[in-house]
């Protein structure tokens, strides 16, 4: 806004920003926390470092003026809707990343980190190992999936891991087309029993996110269902 400071325009970016039309959508995504703002129609402006010679109120009791050599990761995506010609789709002021967006951004900031003990038993050492069957729908990333501590004396791992799934609320009016975005969704719903591949599924119980209460519905032994925009997370057996 006018009337406000050009500090009180910035906000936080903690993961894309976007700019859109009618028509098309150019999104930015990002593996860091910038501050962004579109001052003009059709800018977009990225923080990528910050210097006050002042104390900002963040607790430091002085000046930013530490500022290090930091290196920052950006895709930008621009994409076009299917549905271009229809002028009453963009109504709401409420939006929601694309497909490709979510998908793109997981790729971002989450890359695959090896860690090896020794450099020189590093191609020996490593195998094959795939947990999954097959690859999870476009809207639904695993969050973590962790073997359960044992209750019993020496603390080890007992037979029950934690599964953490997260479906990703997102517009489906952007156009997929030759994007090379080749995996679909299902609705939210997720086969249990095709879920794993070296391991079988014993049962599967809904619980709450720190695993601590368990929750009515949602632990079908064949299939799993996910709402939009939800953190969901399940005990499960495994042999």
């Amino acid at each position: 806004m006018a009337k406000l400071p050009l500090q009180a325009n910035f906000y936080p970016m903690t993961s894309m920003a976007y700019l859109q039309d009618s028509s098309r959508r150019m999104t930015l995504i990002t593996a860091q926390s910038l501050g962004s703002a579109s001052l003009n129609s059709g800018q977009l402006e990225v923080i990528m470092d910050r210097r006050l010679n002042q104390d900002d109120n963040r607790g430091m009791g002085q000046g930013v003026l530490d500022n290090k050599v930091t290196s920052s990761s950006f895709r930008l995506l621009l994409e076009s809707r299917a549905n271009a010609g229809n002028e009453g789709e963009n109504v709401s002021p409420l939006s929601y990343p694309s497909l490709l967006s979510h998908v793109s951004s997981l790729y971002l900031n989450h890359p695959m980190i090896p860690m090896v003990v020794s450099s020189e038993a590093a191609v020996q050492s490593l195998t094959r190992f795939s947990p999954l069957a097959s690859s999870l729908p476009c809207d639904i990333h695993m969050v973590n999936l962790r073997t359960i501590q044992s209750k019993e004396e020496g603390g080890g791992p007992s037979g029950e891991a934690a599964l953490i799934l997260h479906r990703k609320g997102f517009d489906c009016s952007l156009s997929n087309r030759n994007t090379g975005l080749l995996c679909a969704t299902t609705q939210g719903k997720v086969k249990t029993e095709k879920l794993f591949s070296e391991l079988k599924l014993q049962s599967i119980a809904a619980v709450s996110l720190t695993l601590m209460h368990q929750t009515e519905g949602g632990s079908s032994r064949e299939e799993i269902s996910l709402e939009p925009m939800e953190i969901s997370t399940f005990r499960v057996q495994l042999t």
